[in-house]
This record gives structure tokens, C-alpha cells and sequence, in this order.
């Protein structure tokens, strides 16, 4: 066998754990295959003489892409593949199938991959190599071009974010929780009337441009008005999970961990006064979001 030959063999031998760090940094299937295809082609320039952890050493070189495309994803420009670069055989070449995409998302988890995406391209890869994969700050910090220590402090300030910063019980949390809950579960399960017990009589609902059809209406007034409208097109509730936004329990909707909708709700008098639905993509990419463990294991349930 040919040292080209072993080299395409034990890349293939690595590319689905390669893929899987490179879709937890960069969220996209698509930007996933890019980067390993990517990394492919530096492997196969540069060689692996000297290398002792060949499957340490493609992380790290994967990973270095992934973080020039955090970097540059505003203004990203495609680079063709040079003609003469050897590629893997088409027979391991990943498909950019939806619903693998959908079934990958739901290995990593939609809520983390929203999250993620709210910290900065050093704060994701010092996070996902150490938290998730289990790689030494040693070895990160030349990745960053930072010092073990501060590739540490870095993990750590993402591992809040992700998290959420541990707080005492708050009753007011809880019982925002409690209503939530019921008003998600009745939306998931058509429950006209469960759905109309958690919202005030006068629930006012308000949302932008970007979260309504071309010509409808910003606002709707009436609990029980606007619970017969939304189930009629609550298909979209499988999608919808619990989390923080700016502080209060709400929901996010990421169909394939890309947020789409935030809902933010307003209580009074134990139900749910209003909610806002929030679309707009320069809004979304500032709203403070932290993930809600699961109940059980709740920190706002003094559990």
C-alpha cells in the first residue's frame, strides 16, 4: 500500500468522528463536510511525518478550520479546490441529506446548538474540544494562539453560557416554568382548553415582520380567540423547546438546531399575560439565551 493510499484510508478511518467535531463547532452539515474536506486537504500537502496521535493531530487541524470559519463566516468567500489536490473516493463522500441533518442535530442536541452559536469562535472551540471531546487546554491553546490558562478561561466562560450561571432558587422562575410547560404541552397535544386555562382572558400576542405571513396582522388580542388560530398550525411545537431568553423562562424554535422563533412572555396574576414572537435575525443573534436543564435536575426548582 501506498503512503497516499494509507493516508486516504486512515482519514476515512476518522472522518464521522471528524465530522461530528466540525458540526458541533460550525452547526451546519453542509459547513461540516466543507471543513473536513478542507482538512483533508491540508493532511494530504503537509503529510503526517512526525505526527504520534494521528487521530489528536486531524482534530486539531479540523478544528483550525472550523475556527477561521467562525471567524470569516460574515464575509466568507468560497475558495475553489485546487485541481490538483487528491480527494477521498467518492464512495465515503457524505450526502447533505435534510433529514440526516435533522437526525444529527437531535444527536447533539437543538437547544446546545442555538447556544453555541451565541458564543464567540474562541469561546465554541475551547468548549466543544475540552467539553465534548474531551481535548487537553495544551493542546487547544496553539489552536487559539492563547496560553493553556486562558484557552481554560475561555471553556469556562462558554460552559455559563451553555449552561446557564448557577443561581438560588427562584419561585417566580418556577412557577414561569409551571405555565410554560402547560401552555407548550397543550399546544403539542391540541388542547383547546388546557391551552386557554394558562393564558389570561385578554392574552395579547405580538410579533415582527419576520415571524407572519406577508399582510397579516402584528397583534391579536383574547385568550381563547388566538388558542383555536394557533393550533391549527401547532405542527411546528415539536420544534419548540424551554430555555432562557433575557433572564425569564420562554421558548425557542430550532427545527435542525438553527434558531428560527424566540417567544418571550409577560405574566400576571398566575397566567400568561403576553407573548412576543421574535424572528428577525439581527434580534435573535443578541438575545440572551441559556438553556433549562431538565426537570428533575433543575436548578430553578430547588431540586
Amino acid at each position: 500500500m501506498s503512503k497516499r493510499d494509507w493516508l486516504t484510508e486512515q482519514f476515512e478511518a476518522h472522518r464521522g468522528r471528524l465530522r461530528g467535531v466540525a458540526y458541533r463547532m460550525v452547526g451546519s452539515l453542509g459547513e461540516a463536510d466543507d471543513a473536513v474536506q478542507e482538512a483533508w486537504l491540508h493532511v494530504s500537502r503537509a503529510g503526517t511525518d512526525g505526527v504520534q496521535n494521528l487521530g489528536g493531530w486531524l482534530t486539531t487541524v479540523v478544528a483550525r478550520v472550523c475556527l477561521d470559519m467562525l471567524r470569516a463566516r460574515k464575509s466568507r468567500r468560497e475558495e475553489p479546490l485546487e485541481e490538483t489536490a487528491p480527494a477521498p473516493p467518492a464512495r465515503h463522500s457524505p450526502t447533505r441529506d435534510p433529514e440526516q441533518e435533522a437526525l444529527l442535530a437531535e444527536s447533539v442536541g437543538l437547544a446546545l446548538l442555538v447556544v453555541l452559536d451565541k458564543l464567540t469562535a474562541a469561546e465554541r472551540i475551547a468548549f466543544v474540544l475540552h467539553d465534548l471531546f474531551a481535548v487537553p487546554f495544551e493542546e487547544i491553546a496553539p489552536i487559539l494562539n492563547r496560553t493553556p490558562a486562558a484557552a481554560r478561561q475561555l471553556a469556562s466562560r462558554a460552559r455559563r453560557r451553555v449552561q446557564g450561571a448557577p443561581s438560588p432558587p427562584d419561585p417566580d422562575h418556577a412557577r414561569q416554568r409551571g405555565l410554560v410547560e402547560a401552555f407548550l404541552a397543550a399546544l403539542r397535544a391540541g388542547d383547546l382548553e388546557g391551552l386557554v386555562a394558562v393564558l389570561d382572558p385578554d392574552f395579547r400576542v405580538r410579533a415582527d415582520s419576520a415571524s407572519r405571513a406577508a399582510g397579516t396582522s402584528g397583534e391579536a388580542r383574547g385568550a381563547r380567540a388566538w388558542a383555536q388560530q394557533a393550533l391549527r398550525y401547532a405542527r411546528g411545537a415539536q420544534f419548540v423547546q424551554l430555555a432562557l431568553v433575557e433572564g425569564d423562562v420562554g421558548l425557542i424554535m430550532a427545527p435542525r438546531g438553527r434558531l428560527a422563533r424566540a417567544l418571550r412572555f409577560r405574566f400576571a396574576h398566575g397566567k400568561i399575560a403576553e407573548m412576543e414572537i421574535i424572528g428577525d435575525p439581527a434580534v435573535l443573534r443578541h438575545l440572551d439565551l441559556s438553556l433549562l436543564p431538565a426537570a428533575g435536575a433543575d436548578a430553578l426548582t430547588g431540586n
